[in-house]
């Protein structure tokens, strides 16, 4: 039988507490990206509060974050920052511990919703875009764009986040992406937001989170028929990089372990 994620008592801090500060945080800091954004062509100052944004909704829940393979990162130079995506709190995670600018390729539904969806258009987020051929090839055409000029992006390559915690099959959007900018791929795990904060939940329960960055994965030479190849290179290298930091996931607040997801490889 499977134990119970928390307690009765983070249950009540979380929906009584936790959710309200999130929304209010993310209201106040949204409107402040908005008007920034009026003076800011760059998106460097709304990245800022982005980060401030993340950093206090972590400490706020007690979610602790610990990053390793930073020295494999190289802000100034284009890259497909490609992550697991297990959770709503996984955003925050990339905000608070990956260094310098970089932009998200997200769903075209989360820029429908006030406040969040504002700060992706004006911070110059990319939408992607499912069932309409057309209007995907614009998107990932404007996501090579912004490689070309410079900036990393964040890819989760699942196409949303892991109902059962389980890595899922990637998609190709961000490979294609790469390739034909030919800028290398970062494989980056995120290790303890399923526990956290599963999909459908708003109980929110303290503890650890890992940010594990893997070497880059060059793409150089690459051409499009080498996508299936290239992704289940990284699809596997992620696996790798989750599994060998999930077994080291200290208990949840109130001593109970959640179950540990495992990986499809």
């Amino acid at each position: 039988m499977p134990q119970r994620r928390g307690t009765l008592l983070t249950r009540l801090w979380s929906y009584v507490f936790c959710v309200p500060v999130v929304y209010l945080y993310t209201g106040v800091l949204g409107t402040a990206a908005l008007l920034v954004s009026l003076f800011d062509g760059s998106g460097r100052m709304q990245h800022r509060i982005a980060h401030i944004w993340a950093s206090i909704i972590l400490k706020t829940v007690g979610i602790r974050v610990h990053v390793e393979g930073l020295d494999h990162l190289h802000p100034a130079q284009p890259a497909i920052y490609a992550a697991n995506h297990l959770s709503a709190i996984d955003i925050p995670v990339l905000y608070s511990g990956l260094p310098g600018q970089f932009r998200i390729m997200a769903k075209r539904s989360l820029f429908r919703y006030p406040f969040l969806g504002w700060y992706l258009k004006r911070s110059g987020q990319i939408p992607i875009v499912f069932g309409d051929p057309h209007a995907s090839l614009r998107s990932l055409n404007r996501a090579g764009d912004a490689l070309r000029k410079g900036m990393p992006l964040v890819v989760f390559p699942e196409g949303g986040r892991s109902q059962t915690g389980e890595l899922q099959e990637f998609m190709g959007g961000a490979f294609y992406v790469a390739i034909r900018a030919q800028t290398p791929v970062v494989p980056i795990a995120i290790v303890g937001t399923y526990e956290l904060l599963p999909m459908n939940s708003f109980h929110m329960i303290p503890g650890d989170v890992h940010l594990v960055v893997g070497e880059p994965i060059p793409t150089s030479g690459l051409r499009l028929r080498d996508m299936e190849k290239l992704a289940a290179q990284v699809h596997q290298v992620i696996a790798e990089l989750y599994d060998s930091h999930a077994r080291c996931l200290p208990q949840l607040s109130g001593g109970e372990s959640a179950p540990k997801p495992v990986l499809k490889t």
